[in-house]
């Protein structure tokens, strides 16, 4: 499902500020990236908006297959909508909470339907359980960080020093590109198994 703009923007700061925070630390952050996570099964997969994965090295991958990393990212974020919210609050919480994702933040950068607009999930045992908002706040136990809600954005503050973080705008801006480029390539593939899937249908050899 394609994000407003809003909704890239967004995606492109807090991925930019996650990566400033954990640049000298053995941690990966992604974003719109496939994660496989049953081995042999290519169509068992989800790609979540954000995602935080500790202890997991810096290096770049293309997706994330669970049983090679040997785990599941710590903390996923998912910026819901109107569109997305039978997934993010149903099948993809489930999963989720299946696979032993530590925490799970949903934010709707447009309030369109969300109440509040800012909730989140922790496991305890082999349940979620709501993190409970406190001034309008929540707090990650996993990050380190208090989210919370600035207009359409998702502003992150270090917990133990109260310091806010923010991006750098060209970091952002070129997250942003990257992200844009990644889901125009998928809409043009999407597109053309559309059309061999048309020729298919009517016999005939592309």
């Amino acid at each position: 499902m394609a994000e407003t703009g809003t909704h890239v923007t967004v995606i492109a700061y807090v991925l930019a500020m996650l990566r400033i925070f954990f640049q000298n630390r053995n941690a990966y952050i992604g974003a719109n990236m496939l994660m496989y996570y049953q081995e042999g099964e290519p169509k068992k997969c989800v790609a979540p908006d954000l995602f935080v994965a500790l202890n997991a090295g810096q290096h770049q991958r293309r997706s994330w297959f669970t049983w090679k990393e040997g785990k599941v990212p710590d903390v996923i974020f998912e910026f819901t909508s109107q569109s997305t919210r039978t997934e993010d609050r149903g099948s993809k919480k489930g999963l989720y909470e299946v696979l032993g994702v530590k925490e799970y933040f949903l934010f709707d950068p447009l309030d369109e339907y969300l109440i509040p607009r800012l909730q989140g999930f922790r496991l305890v045992g082999d349940s979620y359980r709501p993190v409970s908002l406190v001034e309008g706040k929540l707090q990650s136990e996993i990050l380190g960080l208090t989210l919370g809600a600035e207009g359409d954005m998702l502003t992150l503050v270090i917990t133990a020093t109260g310091e806010k973080l923010l991006p750098p705008s060209e970091l952002a801006n070129a997250y942003q590109d990257e992200i844009t480029a990644r889901r125009a390539a998928e809409a043009e593939i999407e597109r053309l198994r559309d059309e061999i899937e048309i020729l298919k249908s009517k016999k005939i050899t592309p």
